[in-house]
């Protein structure tokens, strides 16, 4: 969706920051993943965003990149083979949008963590880590879903995440999981034998949440 031409080898990993020391830790584990032979990785970080959908499009605008993972400052990605399992997934050009944790069913409330979840992670919040694991399975196989957790988020298409509609921090990864959906792109989760992430979400901030939730549920009509 922009005048750059697509680089079909290159990754960039894209955060919105407002903690420099948070964001250094997320890059630092960024710089020791594993980048298959040809292809290179980029990074941007987006200062003093408006709202996460509006920081986001102005990163997507500006790389060239075809594979996007738009991610949370405080999320370290552990799986040192990262790169290679996502291209794995993004082969099948059904696929828009990979995320690490996702809802096969939104809940009528609109409330991921209320319904059933796919997935898995590290989440560390200030008294502890907990592995937090989703699915049952142990096969190596994804999960389609109607809608992923907004801590990580990888694309391999290029569509506008709704700046106009959705302002702020909140509901911004079920909207843009609607988004690709409504294109006819699937949205997937994969089995993950062990956690490729560690969300350091420390406590969680309510505060909008339930005023976007309304936006949302007016917007998309569910």
């Amino acid at each position: 969706m922009h005048s750059l031409e697509v680089d079909d080898r290159k990754i960039c990993f894209i955060m919105c920051v407002n903690d420099d020391r948070a964001a250094g830790e997320a890059m630092y584990y960024i710089s020791r993943l594993l980048v298959p032979d040809g292809y290179t990785v980029d990074a941007l970080q987006i200062n003093d965003a408006k709202s996460m959908t509006s920081g986001y499009n102005e990163a997507m605008q500006a790389t060239d990149a075809k594979y996007k993972v738009f991610m949370h400052q405080d999320v370290l990605i552990i799986n040192k083979n990262f790169i290679a399992d996502l291209l794995g997934i993004f082969k099948d050009p059904a696929v828009g949008m990979v995320g690490m944790v996702g809802s096969p069913k939104m809940p009528e409330n609109c409330i991921m963590w209320q319904g059933p979840r796919v997935g898995s992670l590290y989440s560390h919040n200030n008294y502890q880590t907990i592995r937090v694991e989703l699915d049952s399975s142990n096969e190596n196989k994804l999960f389609e879903v109607e809608a992923i957790d907004g801590f990580l988020m990888a694309t391999q298409y290029d569509i506008p995440w709704r700046e106009d509609v959705i302002k702020g921090w909140d509901f911004y990864d079920v909207s843009q999981s609607f988004e690709f959906r409504s294109k006819g792109y699937k949205v997937v989760v994969p089995h993950q034998d062990k956690p490729w992430c560690l969300h350091d979400d420390g406590f969680l901030n309510l505060r909008n949440y339930y005023e976007a939730r309304r936006n949302f549920k007016k917007i998309y009509k569910v």
